[in-house]
């Protein structure tokens, strides 16, 4: 139940409203009366903290509450109540001795029965092997074997795993490690890697904080990595040796080893921190990578039509190319916070490096898994980001009666605050305007009356920042209602009353992909050999772009036309890390793609809000009344 009941905090956390039990139980998959017995559960001596608000609107989190219920969290008793904290004990235990552990004795200190204990130590040899290391078994003594490496990506493994929302706390890693400072240690080096010439990955950097206090921990039981197993670091990484081991003797006045310094090295090497200006400007680019990433950009413009033909941007990509290729072939998981919303805002630039990262995958002989997909994702943005233009400026039209120069002052001020997103085209100066005859997207007026039409923002004559920030909400709702209108226009046309299912035609993502591709190939728009590409797109990552959508399809442009079958489960399916209520396989084709793929995103938007999805399922019982169901979702976005 804990574990459950800590799912269901980050739901909530995660939720700007309220969140009904029935939300949440789709969401957890239980049932309502699972929930109510976990919030119940909560007012117990178990969690007394309760972070929750109850009403009758539903359930809210009390983030003040949830701070401080993490912080007591991380206080580990010597009783370890759930599967989680027991697995945690034990992998503590048996990366501090060579001897092993007796079985029935570690049962007792944990207050389980053996079997308890035999299925909790499943768990840790899953994380064992993940990690190179082995859980050993001899009668009735395990121990766990492997090297000093495999133990310590053990531990990196086991702490991850236990983030909340992906995200390392140093206030946890030093309580488990018995240390004080880190995050003073993480801002020297940060300015000493800058200083030396580094740019710095701040989303990776608190993974290798945490192989720090690991470092420290084991240097400090004098468990160091073996000189033989060190890797020589490249001449101009030296510096990187010398400032780990300069802080780790003046912030924790211990001694690493010139190998402990040599790993840390290289997981901040290829984790976290990449040439920039200065010392160590000069990077050295594989020829390979850069090859592979020339030929993945040919590939990627020819399958989606984006151009990412730029010299600085390909050095930049094929840096990380062999960093990741780096990691992986050390078995080296690096965790990414902003994967689950890199996956639903931008589903077409996730979608784009899947791509390249399944190539990387097959030609390299490596896994790539979300988080990693994720880092080439960033790529691929902050690139499109500095070359794009902005988005369409919005026209507007300002009501300001004339007072002396009033009118002219507003204007003024409205274009050097938002000139880059609004068109001034006429400022009206008179207080009988009919604001129907005003055909601009957009009206600033200072006269009340005028808010008789959609897209009016009423103002202050001298504009006040709660002025600007209700002129950017009004900016964004015409924009939002411009995508919207899009949609309505052409995505609609890629449905067929053949093509859609209630409930799907299987239970799981595989069965339900099969069940909705041989829709497709019966309606000649695909052949099986598209089928099969999106099962292996699926393999590669979840499709689950929501929350509530999953958006099967394959790679490749060998679609007859592009469609869409569709899926409506009126009970929730689980689909990667996700549980799902609408599931859309896509069939591209050459054609279409170019013309679909625009829409993607905004596709994928319409479905981002679970209360709409699930009165959308709720109230879509045939083909006709999912079309008009959509249709009105649309248009109240």
């Amino acid at each position: 139940m804990a574990d459950k009941y800590e799912r269901m905090l980050e739901l909530l956390l995660q939720a700007d409203d309220w969140v009904t039990a029935t939300e949440l139980a789709e969401q957890l998959g239980v049932t309502t009366r699972s929930v109510r017995s976990y919030v119940a559960a909560a007012k117990t001596a178990a969690h007394p903290l309760a972070p929750l608000t109850a009403s009758t609107a539903g359930y809210r989190i009390n983030r003040e509450a949830y701070a401080e219920f993490i912080a007591v969290s991380r206080e580990r008793g010597a009783s370890a109540e759930t599967p989680q904290d027991r697995v945690h004990h034990i992998v503590r235990r048996l990366t501090e001795t060579s001897a092993g552990l007796d079985v029935h004795g570690l049962a007792d200190t944990l207050f389980v029965s053996e079997s308890t204990l035999e299925a909790d130590l499943r768990r840790v040899k899953a994380f064992a092997d993940e990690s190179g290391a082995t859980v050993e078994r001899r009668g009735s003594r395990v121990a766990l074997a492997g090297s000093e490496g495999a133990r310590r990506r053990l531990l990196s493994r086991l702490l991850q795993s236990e983030m909340t929302q992906g995200i390392l706390d140093l206030e946890t890693i030093e309580q488990e490690f018995a240390l004080s400072g880190l995050g003073a240690f993480k801002t020297e080096l940060i300015q000493e890697l800058d200083g030396a010439g580094f740019f710095v990955n701040e989303y990776g950097i608190d993974a290798v904080i945490l192989h720090v206090a690991i470092a420290v921990d084991r240097a400090r039981r004098d468990q160091h990595l073996p000189a033989g197993g060190a890797t020589v670091v490249p001449e101009r990484h030296v510096p990187i040796v010398e400032i780990l081991t300069r802080l780790a003797r003046e912030h924790f006045a211990v001694e690493l080893t010139p190998a402990d310094t040599d790993y840390l090295a290289r997981l901040l090497v290829t984790r976290v921190i990449a040439p920039g200006n200065g010392p160590a400007g000069d990077a050295h680019v594989d020829e390979d990578d850069l090859a592979t990433v020339r030929r993945i950009v040919d590939q990627v413009l020819e399958e989606y039509g984006v151009d990412f033909h730029d010299d600085a941007f390909v050095a930049r990509l094929a840096i990380h190319l062999g960093n990741l290729v780096a990691r992986a072939r050390e078995n080296a998981h690096t965790r990414n916070p902003l994967t689950r919303s890199i996956k639903s805002s931008y589903p077409m630039i996730f979608d784009i490096a899947v791509f390249i990262a399944s190539i990387v995958q097959r030609e390299r002989g490596i896994t790539v898994d979300d988080d990693e997909i994720s880092y080439i994702a960033l790529h691929l943005g902050s690139h499109l980001e500095r070359l794009s233009r902005r988005e369409e400026r919005v026209s507007c039209t300002i009501v300001c009666p004339s007072y002396y120069d009033l009118h002219a002052i507003l204007r003024t001020r409205v274009e050097r605050e938002l000139g880059s997103e609004v068109s001034v085209e006429f400022v009206v100066t008179r207080t009988d305007v009919d604001p129907r005859e005003l055909t601009s997207d957009l009206v600033i007026s200072t006269i009340p009356t005028v808010a008789v039409r959609e897209g009016v923002v009423i103002v202050q004559p001298f504009l006040t920042d709660d002025d600007i920030d209700a002129i950017r909400a009004g900016i964004s709702r015409v924009r939002r209602h411009r995508r919207r209108v899009r949609i309505a226009d052409e995505l609609l046309e890629y449905f067929d009353a053949s093509l859609f299912f209630v409930p799907p035609p299987g239970d799981d993502p595989e069965s339900i992909i099969r069940g909705l591709g041989a829709a497709l190939v019966e309606a000649g728009v695909v052949d099986e050999p598209y089928v099969a590409a999106a099962l292996e797109r699926e393999r590669m990552s979840s499709t689950a772009f929501t929350e509530a959508l999953a958006v099967p399809h394959a790679m490749g442009l060998t679609a007859e036309r592009t469609a869409i079958a569709l899926a409506l489960s009126p009970t929730p399916i689980p689909w990667g890390d996700a549980r799902v209520s609408v599931i859309a396989f896509i069939a591209f084709s050459a054609e279409g793609r170019a013309r679909f793929q625009p829409l993607f995103d905004q596709f994928v938007e319409v479905f981002a809000a679970r209360r709409d999805v699930a009165e959308l399922v709720r109230e879509s019982s045939d083909f006709d009344s999912f079309i008009a169901q959509l249709a009105q979702l649309i248009e109240s976005g």
